[in-house]
């Protein structure tokens, strides 16, 4: 079977299996198996697959079809044009969140310390800090998660890109994780945030693969946003700030929980997408 009869057929199978993107899925899972480009598929589309590689990939077809993400299957994703590992430890990064390592970015630039210190509060695979390590290399990275699964991710993923001595890993749940005195010029967050009850009407790439620790923000999906508000005040130096980011139709309620709280200059930004995507909320120099 050639390169070209091989993709086709995959596809075809993806699709009566209801998956996205089938001809690009399947692709992807052979130029992984063949360790090759994607574009190299298309200038070597005669080319016979060997039967030994033929059923890797009908394996990770078949894995597809139920639904694995593609992420899982061939063991990283790329991030803020890094590639990062990824595993079922942690929620795959997904490219709305690159905006706020963008936000991150123009903020630390605008505080303007020399050594600005950051807080990853739920770092889960790492892509934030190892963006933000990558983009701002004067920056005290520190990184928190209440999962060891997902801190053994997140390192792995620091020392693939040789951060690994640039940011500071805390297990536990919450503020409580942290050395008693720490201080950060600015938190940056992506915690979970979907209601308790819409997770089971998910996709199944996220429903049944990414864990739901990762996923489950309360009844609302606002409880991680409570306790930003309400905690992560006393953990930054005068005029510093915080960036979390959100879901769909929360934008109004989260802008008001972080006005109410005191913080001040909240303010809301868009994605790529032009959906309200992160709150900015500053404290009182």
């Amino acid at each position: 079977m050639t390169v070209n009869e091989v993709i086709q057929r995959g596809a075809e199978f993806l699709q009566r299996h209801g998956v996205d993107s089938p001809r690009l899925h399947s692709e992807l899972l052979l130029a992984h198996v063949l360790k090759v480009p994607r574009l190299q598929l298309y200038l070597n589309h005669d080319r016979p697959v060997a039967e030994p590689e033929l059923s890797v990939v009908r394996a990770l077809v078949q894995r597809r079809a139920q639904r694995e993400p593609l992420q899982h299957l061939v063991g990283s994703t790329s991030f803020c044009g890094l590639e990062l590992t990824v595993s079922p430890a942690a929620l795959i990064p997904r490219p709305e969140t690159e905006t706020l390592v963008e936000l991150a970015v123009a903020a630390l630039k605008r505080y303007g310390a020399p050594e600005p210190g950051l807080l990853d509060f739920g770092t889960g695979t790492g892509c934030v800090a190892v963006a933000l390590a990558a983009q701002c290399p004067t920056a005290c990275i520190h990184a928190l998660d209440v999962s060891e699964a997902a801190l053994a991710l997140a390192r792995a993923n620091a020392e693939r890109h040789g951060f690994i001595g640039r940011i500071r890993f805390h297990h536990g749940d919450g503020f409580r994780a942290l050395p008693t005195g720490l201080r950060f010029d600015l938190l940056v967050s992506n915690p979970p945030y979907i209601p308790t009850a819409d997770i089971a009407t998910l996709q199944p790439e996220v429903r049944d693969f990414d864990p739901v620790s990762a996923l489950d923000g309360g009844a609302d999906g606002l409880d991680f946003y409570r306790l930003l508000a309400r905690e992560a005040p006393s953990w930054l130096n005068p005029g510093g700030g915080l960036l979390a980011e959100f879901g769909d139709g929360q934008a109004e309620a989260i802008e008001r929980l972080f006005t109410d709280a005191g913080w001040t200059r909240a303010a809301l930004h868009r994605d790529l997408d032009g959906r309200w995507r992160v709150v900015e909320a500053w404290r009182t120099a």
